[in-house]
């Protein structure tokens, strides 16, 4: 009877230890529960980065890199952020430009902390802008607003930066981004690499090509495919040509009549497609993380490369803690600076 005693006592304090007990009925009736903080819990998540230094031949200049913030995607912004710098020649001439939507106090502590000796800037994009011209698209990510904002970076960023180069999170860069800032945009608005030999007519529905007056956009162009996932942009140029209004047109255009299935990247193509600054395709090995509703493992495409893309269905750090990675995302491990918890009690 002891024992049984003893181990009912154990019980009830086990269960005042997880729960809180109001001295008074509260309006629901019911017990409400707390969450047992376990001493692990105030390590950082993410590990700090050492500090990158410049080499003795860098000048002052400055590159401006546009990134989204967002804590689902904390992780691969934070391996993009690494490999930039990792491999930058001149890492303290880099100046990062966060777009965020909704305020994330920890998010915003954890770039801070993880990279300490960073220059960067918060900027905070109005969501409202977007939402009534978003239509569904095939991948429900495409369709958050955030995903929307680099159509307006130009009116965000400050007016003072006149080039930027926008990035998206998953993604590394494995030489030094100063190579991609410096190419020649020839009085282009954007520079990108372009993908000629797919399909162009599958990014548009038919009832697109099939209405005489829409099926006339390209006409005097050589329209080709680019991935809006790494761009340089004029960003001066963007605001006196009004890209951001042209593009907002097609989308509410859209809205109206379903000519594309593909979250934000269709009405930049309607817009842009033909009229850019072709950049080698060693500066955006895209679609590492699949098709759209698959994310099935894909290979290297040959050649060089500078930069690698999860772009894709499939993220490399979901893969992997899945314990089902493709190869491909193993190059995309030795930049991850996550502490995962089964880390942090190891140390």
């Amino acid at each position: 009877m002891a024992s049984c005693a003893s181990s009912l006592l154990l019980g009830l304090l086990s269960f005042l230890i997880v729960a809180n007990i109001p001295s008074s009925s509260s309006s629901s009736g019911g017990i409400r529960l707390s969450i047992i903080r376990k001493p692990f819990a105030a390590v950082p998540v993410f590990r700090e980065a050492p500090a990158f230094r410049n080499g003795d031949s860098c000048g002052l200049q400055r590159i401006h890199i546009v990134m989204t913030l967002d804590a689902n995607y904390l992780r691969g912004t934070m391996a993009a952020v690494l490999s930039i710098l990792q491999h930058s020649t001149c890492p303290e001439n880099m100046e990062f430009h966060f777009l965020w939507s909704r305020f994330e106090r920890e998010v915003f502590s954890s770039i801070k902390s993880t990279f300490p000796y960073l220059n960067f800037k918060f900027y905070r994009f109005d969501s409202n802008r977007v939402r009534g011209k978003i239509s569904k698209s095939i991948r429900q990510a495409l369709d958050q607003p955030l995903n929307y904002a680099r159509i307006y970076l130009a009116d965000i960023i400050p007016s003072d930066v006149k080039r930027v180069i926008y990035l998206d999170s998953d993604l590394v860069v494995v030489d030094d981004i100063a190579k991609l800032w410096e190419v020649d945009l020839e009085e282009k608005v954007l520079a990108a690499p372009e993908y000629c030999h797919a399909n162009f007519t599958n990014y548009f529905s038919n009832l697109f090509w099939l209405d005489p007056v829409l099926a006339k956009t390209f006409h005097g162009r050589r329209p080709c495919y680019f991935n809006t996932g790494v761009m340089v942009v004029d960003v001066e140029k963007w605001r006196q040509g009004g890209i951001t209004q042209k593009v907002e047109e097609w989308m509410t255009v859209q809205k109206q009549k379903r000519i594309y299935h593909l979250g934000s990247l269709p009405p930049f193509l309607l817009v842009l497609a033909g009229n850019i600054k072709g950049v080698d395709h060693r500066w955006n090995q895209h679609g590492l993380g699949g098709d759209n509703m698959e994310g099935k493992c894909r290979s290297l495409h040959p050649g060089p490369i500078s930069l690698l893309h999860w772009s894709g269905k499939g993220k490399p750090w979901l893969r992997l803690d899945s314990r089902k990675p493709c190869i491909v995302d193993h190059l995309w491990a030795p930049y991850d600076l996550y502490r995962s918890s089964m880390h942090a009690l190891e140390e």
